[in-house]
Parts: C-alpha cells; sequence; structure tokens
C-alpha cells in the first residue's frame, strides 16, 4: 500500500509538471505570434512589407512602416490636383525623372507631394535593398530602422495591379500588415518584381535615370552580403523637385 500510494504521489506530480509545462509552452508560443503580428513581421517588401514595403516582407516591400506615435494629419488628396505631376528625385547623385500620380493615386500622391514640399525628405535615407525575388529600394523612413514616419497613417490602399506585377520603375508606397498602415515610406522598382495581393499602393514611375541607380547603388549589393538589408553604398535623398 506505501509503494502503491508513492507511485500514485509521483504520477499526479508527474502530471502536475506536464500541464505546467503545456501551459508555459502555449503562453510563449502566442507571445511568438503577438509580437510578429504587431510587428508587422518584419519582411517587407517593403512587407516589400519591398520592409513592404512598408517595403515590406511578405512578398512585398515591408518593415513596419506605420511603427510610430500619432502625431501628424494626413495630408489632404486634393493636394494632388487629379493630375500627374513630373519632376526629379536625386538619391546621392543619381538623378532619377519622375511621375507622380494624383488621378490613380490621390491621396498617396498628395501625401508625397505633401512631405516632398516641406522638406521631410531631404537627406532621409533609402534604408533598405533586395535583391532576390524581389528587387526594391526602400526609402523615406528618417530613422533608417524600418519602423520610421511621418507621424501618421493612411489608406486604403489605391492604383494596385490587377495582376500582382509591378514593372521596373515603379514607385510604390511601403507598409506594414496593415491595408492603412502607409507613411512615408516608399520603395522604387528595379527589375520587375511580382507582390501578392491585396498589393501596394503605385503612386509614381521612374521615367529616366534607373540604369544610373542600377550602376551607382544597386550593382553594390547588400552591405552584409545577403539579399534583403542596408545598401553597401550608403544612399540618401538628396533632393526632389515636383511641378
Amino acid at each position: 500500500m506505501v509503494v502503491h500510494d508513492v507511485q500514485q504521489d509521483r504520477r499526479r506530480s508527474d502530471n502536475r509538471t506536464a500541464i505546467i509545462v503545456i501551459v508555459l509552452v502555449a503562453v510563449l508560443a502566442l507571445g511568438a505570434q503577438l509580437t510578429f503580428y504587431f510587428t508587422g513581421g518584419q519582411t517587407t517588401i517593403a512587407d516589400p512589407t519591398p520592409t513592404g514595403t512598408e517595403a515590406t516582407t511578405d512578398g512585398g516591400a515591408t518593415d513596419d512602416p506605420a511603427a510610430m506615435e500619432e502625431t501628424g494629419t494626413v495630408p489632404d488628396a486634393a493636394i494632388a490636383e487629379d493630375r500627374e505631376w513630373t519632376g526629379l528625385m536625386t538619391l546621392n547623385e543619381v538623378n532619377l525623372g519622375i511621375t507622380i500620380d494624383g488621378v490613380n493615386a490621390p491621396q498617396a500622391a498628395a501625401n508625397f507631394i505633401s512631405l516632398a514640399q516641406e522638406g521631410f525628405y531631404s537627406d532621409v535615407p533609402c534604408h533598405r535593398l533586395t535583391t532576390e525575388g524581389l528587387y526594391v529600394l526602400q526609402c523615406g523612413d528618417p530613422t533608417a530602422t524600418g519602423t520610421g514616419g511621418p507621424g501618421y497613417q493612411f489608406g486604403p490602399l489605391e492604383n494596385t495591379p490587377e495582376d500582382g506585377v509591378y514593372p521596373a520603375g515603379t514607385i510604390a508606397m511601403a507598409r506594414a500588415s496593415a491595408e492603412d498602415s502607409q507613411g512615408s515610406q516608399f520603395f522604387i522598382v528595379y527589375e520587375d518584381t511580382e507582390l501578392p495581393a491585396p498589393g501596394y499602393t503605385v503612386f509614381g514611375q521612374v521615367t529616366s535615370g534607373l540604369d544610373q541607380l542600377q550602376a551607382a547603388i544597386i550593382d553594390g549589393g547588400v552591405a552584409d552580403g545577403s539579399s534583403d538589408g542596408e545598401p553597401l553604398v550608403p544612399v540618401n535623398i538628396t533632393g526632389i523637385t515636383l511641378e
């Protein structure tokens, strides 16, 4: 009887230990899932988040461009004037001719125009380059961490390609997982790239200078030798003019 009682006590103790271990594993797993969700998954693009990309990625240009305190106001879409804008964006010393689509992506266009005109993008880096499967250069985060922005978020998505293909020269908004998490980060597609639905807002095109961008920056690759990360050649936005 004594041996039997001891065995029963051991079984009860083992069962309690097993239950505690199971509960702890479940809690840790849930915590990991929530952390992944609320940080946007840190892929982009981009997640596109091209981190994305917003980048960010789950196939897009992503990081988490929306992880910011709400301190600003989304620019009025009327700023885009329902028209195409033309201009020049300079990255380091590379001049890119660009058009901004105020007709098909008025909110994203107004956001880019407003931030450019107020000098937000001055000397802001392009912090992310992807070179395998996703071919984008992601810019517009003043913190260069993939989580910075203008102090607000906006949506919904606009002008997303129905076939999921973003041709070379496309300029699109990066975002986190949420469709309304767009901010200041955008990505430039330098080689045709396919991104998953629901996609990323296309608000502009590079009309000239893409070859120079490729030679001066893209061909240098990623700093750590991987296919996704900080460009080996440091890149800053040194000027944007629009009319």
